[in-house]
């Protein structure tokens, strides 16, 4: 039996990066059509060093999972306002480490491997 696929107009009334409740990065968007919405995405685009199948194949999955986690947040848009540590020098940010546990984040050090 053949899978009926449509053509439809949607707006994005949402773009998501999470680590969410499976605590791994997805990012997904909230799609309306005007008389309903769906959603699109969800697939697993970093699986941090606590999966099995760890691998540092995307520096982008990377980059945004460890700035959730050090922010103690779930989806890139709560990141304003949140209280991080810093390791600067003059010219610029070298870490940024979780407010409360010692947990930090050095992407060139991260990069290296």
């Amino acid at each position: 039996m053949a899978v009926l696929v449509e053509v439809k107009n949607a707006v994005i009334k949402k773009a998501i990066i999470d680590i969410g409740d499976r605590g791994f990065l997805t990012a997904s968007l909230h799609l309306d059509y005007g008389v309903c919405m769906q959603q699109f995405g969800g697939f697993a685009l970093y699986l941090p060093k606590s999966f099995d199948h760890h691998r540092l194949n995307s520096s982008a999955g990377h980059f945004i999972f460890r700035v959730l986690q050090i922010a103690g947040v779930e989806r890139w848009d709560q990141l304003q306002n949140q209280c991080v540590r810093v390791k600067a020098t003059h010219s610029g940010v070298i870490e940024i480490g979780h407010i409360i546990i010692e947990d930090w984040f050095n992407p060139l050090e991260d990069f290296k491997e």
